[in-house]
């Protein structure tokens, strides 16, 4: 791989990261593995605190993969993630993965009492729903003991808002992390859960107008940043955390509270910030030049991630046309630093190693297409 056609390209973003990151913020990341998967995406406890350290975060909240070895009970990937959780000097809060198939109820309390702090829920890859009696006991202990539960709500799901919001609603005092912007049901979630007192949302979706829209039905003191590696990256996710975060209005008070602040109450035992209105109407005007490189920009990820290679190269040569404009308007700088980075992605998609690069430069220069010039609608 090309490190300095990488580099180069990268520079104008991790510019913006200085200029828009508040000073003295506590980046935590919601959202984290640790292990092996079934799909075959792995990482180790090394790998994933150097992930932190190029965001500059100092925690995060960790869980297993959909590991090979988790019958019976996930309970061999939860001994392994309080371990390497108990090596990361404070860094890596560990949380317990349930099969409500295999003893949720014995899983959760021996993993608490060995240290967990929260549980996690996989209904896409565990295949239940919400409306089973094992679901009420997790709930009600979770409830009693002050834990949270994050449950992952993003692709691949039936419409599970129904059995998910009454379980919630019959336990308010359970704090819930809704994963992936809750996009599988996000307006039916965001809507009848809007009055329970801990339902947060957690950034990590690979879309950014999901995020966007977030900020338009909740309020952004119960939106938290999480990036899901090995399968996204903190320091990609912080750049559409914070151009986000600009484009909603955010003050640094509540920026701080995105990147960390809230998390911070949660994971230290303290009440949850005060929540406020959302902050942005429900509609947005985008710069059309800007509209077509998203379009076909966006269509280049999932196009790799399922391996077709020639289609996603086709659509990222597409994006790339867009951005040659020789009348570009008010986002000529946005259209030349993107097309920059896309030139860029295009040369390392063709390298040894060089889609993870690839993938990232394509992904923050959506963020930077869909937030340029966007402007809220009250």
């Amino acid at each position: 791989m090309d490190d300095s056609l990488y580099s180069s390209a990268l520079a104008p973003f991790l510019e913006e990261v200085r200029r828009l990151r508040p000073a003295q913020t506590e980046v935590i990341d919601a959202h984290t593995h640790l292990g092996l998967d079934e799909d075959g995406r792995s990482l180790t406890l090394e790998q994933l605190l150097a992930q932190l350290d190029r965001a500059e975060a100092r925690r995060a909240v960790v869980f297993p993969l959909h590991d090979p070895v988790r019958r019976p009970s996930y309970s061999v990937p939860n001994d392994r993630v309080l371990a390497w959780a108990a090596e990361s000097e404070g860094r890596l809060v560990p949380f317990c993965r349930l099969d409500p198939a295999e003893g949720p109820l014995g899983e959760a309390e021996r993993c608490l009492a060995a240290g967990a702090r929260g549980i996690k829920l996989h209904p896409r890859a565990q295949d239940f729903v919400f409306d089973g009696p094992e679901m009420g006991e997790v709930f009600a202990l979770a409830e009693a003991a002050r834990v949270p539960i994050l449950i992952h709500a993003g692709r691949g799901l039936p419409p599970l808002a129904d059995g998910l919001v009454g379980l919630a609603l019959d336990h308010p005092g359970a704090v819930l992390i809704l994963a992936h912007g809750a996009i599988c049901d996000q307006g039916i979630l965001t809507t009848r859960l809007a009055d329970h007192p801990g339902v947060l949302y957690d950034i990590s979706c690979f879309f950014p107008l999901d995020v966007i829209e977030l900020f338009a039905r909740v309020p952004a003191e119960r939106i938290v940043f999480a990036s899901d590696p090995p399968y996204g990256q903190p320091a990609t996710t912080l750049y559409m955390a914070l151009r986000v975060a600009a484009h909603a209005g955010l003050d640094e008070a509540s920026t701080r509270a995105l990147l960390g602040g809230t998390m911070a109450s949660l994971l230290d035992a303290h009440d949850l910030p005060a929540s406020t209105v959302p902050r942005r109407g429900d509609s947005l005007v985008l710069s059309g030049r800007l509209a077509r490189v998203y379009g076909y920009a966006s269509l280049v990820g999932p196009g790799l991630f399922a391996g077709a290679i020639e289609q996603a190269s086709g659509m990222l040569d597409m994006a790339i046309a867009a951005c040659r404009d020789p009348e570009p308007g008010e986002v000529g700088e946005a259209l030349e630093t993107i097309g920059v980075a896309l030139l860029a992605a295009k040369a390392l998609l063709d390298s040894e190693d060089g889609a993870r690069p690839a993938i990232d430069l394509v992904y923050r220069s959506l963020v930077r297409a869909v937030t340029e010039i966007a402007q809220v609608q009250a």
